[in-house]
């Protein structure tokens, strides 16, 4: 009796132990999430700031004045803003939607025992990480071959096949989808299509929230392959409409040859650091709202399909 009653009074203070860690823990973390959301405030306040109090005392928690005039900087271009959100919205789900669908199916393909150009297919999937072309055979390609020259689907096609995102496919199936349930299906008369659409492509939502996230995330902030391709302001994508922004402010001020009567109208005024941090939340914004929905999937997508249980 005395010895269960020994446990018992032991069992308490571990518990109150591991409490405290999960306290201590918990503190820790909210300790470093509020030193990774610091910049990201940071960048909020500035787009607010008046240029001046940026000037004379830096960048601040605290500014001694407030002002519109970096975000209204961005606004200003109305329409040209619009049409370029829309393209890039076009753009980013568009091409997440196709190379997912794409690359799933290799993913899919590559996995099956049975299939004879397996192997071959592998490492023809390997050889763009290892060899590149580079920049300027693929401008070539595309334009000169291709014909596609100011086209979306150059904002499109470069980003829609990626080498890590069908091994983590590839992975999550063969290590979370049970090979007997593809069976199961092919001895009911199912073929490969209908496995594949019907049983394999519902249970590998985790994955593709998770690839598919990142291939957004990708597709939002691409902005080189605009500025080698599109020529037409009615395709010109967001992430393109803010660098011309922020160049035409550096001209603006930097330009010894820009007229006095234009810089006393617009130069002295232009407020550079301000604007600089609202295209950053024009840009951020949408992807900030967007991951909270995501993270659960995009965790489990990653961690599911690379532990085989």
């Amino acid at each position: 009796m005395s010895k269960k009653k020994g446990n018992a009074d032991l069992a308490p203070s571990r518990r109150e132990r591991a409490g405290i860690g999960q306290y201590i823990l918990g503190f820790c973390l909210l300790l470093y999430t509020l030193f990774c959301a610091l910049p990201v405030i940071l960048v909020f306040i500035a787009a607010f700031t008046d240029e001046q109090a940026i000037n004379q005392n830096g960048f601040s928690f605290f500014p001694e004045k407030w002002s519109m005039a970096g975000m209204n900087m961005v606004l200003k271009y109305g329409k040209q803003l619009l049409t370029s959100y829309g393209i890039t919205i076009l753009v980013t789900v568009g091409g997440t939607f196709l190379g997912l669908l794409v690359m799933s199916m290799f993913a899919y393909s590559i996995s099956r025992k049975g299939f004879k150009l397996a192997g071959f297919l592998s490492i023809y999937l390997l050889i763009p990480m290892l060899f590149n072309g580079g920049q300027l055979s693929g401008y070539v390609i595309f334009t000169r071959y291709y014909h596609l020259k100011d086209s979306l689907w150059l904002l499109v096609l470069p980003l829609c096949v990626s080498t890590m995102n069908v091994i983590i496919l590839r992975t999550f199936i063969v290590n979370s989808i049970p090979s007997e349930l593809m069976e199961a299906a092919k001895i009911d008369g199912a073929g490969e299509y209908r496995t594949f659409f019907q049983i394999t492509l519902p249970l590998m939502k985790p994955s593709l929230a998770a690839v598919g996230f990142m291939m957004a995330t990708a597709y939002w902030n691409d902005w080189q392959n605009a500025l080698l391709y599109i020529a037409s302001d009615s395709k010109k994508p967001l992430q393109l409409l803010l660098v011309n922004i922020q160049k035409s402010i550096e001209f603006l001020l930097n330009n010894n040859n820009v007229p006095a009567a234009a810089r006393a109208a617009m130069g002295g005024n232009i407020p550079q650091y301000s604007s600089t941090m609202a295209t950053v939340i024009v840009v951020i914004g949408p992807i900030m709202v967007a991951y909270p929905f995501f993270q659960k999937y995009f965790v489990k997508g990653l961690t599911v399909g690379s532990v085989k249980g």
